[in-house]
């Protein structure tokens, strides 16, 4: 889902009119029932009036600019992504902007992932090349149609009111690649240059823009393949006994129903402590080592969170394969092979809260 959409032309057009942000944020308010922060509809106003006026000066009238791009399968929005072709390679290319309205920022306690800014002494942030590196893995994992194109998105952390270098020089310490680039104000001609070299100048990119937002979700073939690699090497996940039957009898429906082209329920039981969330860890390596799309899904924060540690502390992109029950209220059909629900005795009759839009209340 993305709140807003325009060519780069009516992008820039747009951003001329004082009501602007107050379109974004209705558009926020029909998507999710629930309006933006004040904060928010500043930073709208001050951060896309500049990215504007730079894709007009790289000649990008004709890319498609998503503003508040949501991720599938979580509540995080990227700022800005754009659409449209590679120069060179006549690939779909896809920036990812996240737009910072800092003009100092330095590393906290010595710490080059998280830094402090001003007005916020005791508040650290995560680095926005961090940041948006992970939008950017975070798309080539899920996004099925980028399964395959390792280049096809790259990032971009653009401080542009930052315009003394001096004043941000911490923030290069942090390593950059092409999925999170540094640029401040100062260094504008260098965005521009980065922006013209990733995005044909020539080329329409609402085709491009369509396929990203249309995309089947599912993790990725690598994600699935380091997911397996991580359950395999932890002994804390061999299987015994009954459980490693429950395991092998799971395996069994799963191809039963891959095979018959039909869907099928197991519903593994047993007290406190038999080891079911276990096997449910084991099935994710397992499965995703033969290539099944697979997710794993709860109902409990401290619970997932305490999963995602567990199962994902050598390899942090692992981490992205664990999912709340509610996260699927939009999933299309017949996305994923398999959905692990543990902790099933957790699912309400209805995920509905105060934010849910009236499309997906259905009781």
């Amino acid at each position: 889902m993305t709140l807003f959409r325009q060519s780069g032309a009516g992008f820039v057009t747009l951003t001329l009119d004082q009501q602007f942000a107050l379109r974004i944020a209705e558009q926020m308010l029909f998507h999710t029932g629930h309006r933006p922060a004040p904060a928010e509809i500043r930073s709208w106003e001050r951060s896309l009036p500049v990215l504007a006026h730079d894709l007009e000066q790289a000649g990008l009238s004709k890319v498609e600019v998503l503003v508040e791009h949501h991720l599938p399968l979580t509540s995080k929005r990227a700022d800005v992504v754009l659409a449209g072709r590679h120069p060179r390679t006549g690939e779909p290319s896809y920036v990812v902007i996240e737009l910072k309205q800092w003009s100092r920022a330095v590393a906290w306690d010595d710490d080059r992932e998280l830094v402090l800014i001003d007005g916020y002494p005791n508040a650290p942030r995560l680095h926005p090349v961090a940041q948006v590196r992970g939008y950017c893995e975070y798309l080539a994992d899920f996004a099925k149609f980028l399964d395959g194109q390792p280049d096809a998105v790259a990032g971009a952390a653009y401080l542009h009111n930052a315009m003394a270098e001096a004043d941000v020089r911490d923030l290069y310490d942090y390593p950059q690649d092409n999925r999170g680039r540094l640029f401040t104000g100062a260094r504008r001609d260098e965005f521009i240059e980065f922006l013209r070299d990733r995005l044909d100048p020539d080329v329409p990119g609402s085709p491009y823009a369509d396929q990203l937002i249309s995309s089947a979700i599912a993790p990725s073939k690598q994600l699935l393949a380091v997911a397996a690699d991580e359950v395999q090497r932890r002994e804390q996940f061999v299987l015994l006994a009954e459980q490693k039957l429950a395991h092998s009898y799971v395996l069994h429906k799963v191809e039963r129903a891959r095979s018959g082209d039909n869907k099928s329920v197991v519903i593994v039981t047993g007290g406190p402590g038999s080891g079911k969330s276990v096997i449910a860890l084991s099935l994710l390596g397992d499965l995703a080592r033969r290539g099944r799309s697979v997710l794993h899904a709860t109902g409990s924060r401290s619970f997932t969170q305490t999963l995602r540690k567990v199962a994902g502390q050598r390899q942090p992109r692992v981490q992205r394969m664990f999912k709340y029950f509610n996260q699927f209220m939009e999933a299309e059909p017949n996305d994923l092979d398999v959905l692990i629900l543990d902790e099933a005795h957790r699912i309400r009759e209805t995920s509905v809260d105060r934010y849910t839009k009236a499309a997906l209340r259905t009781g």
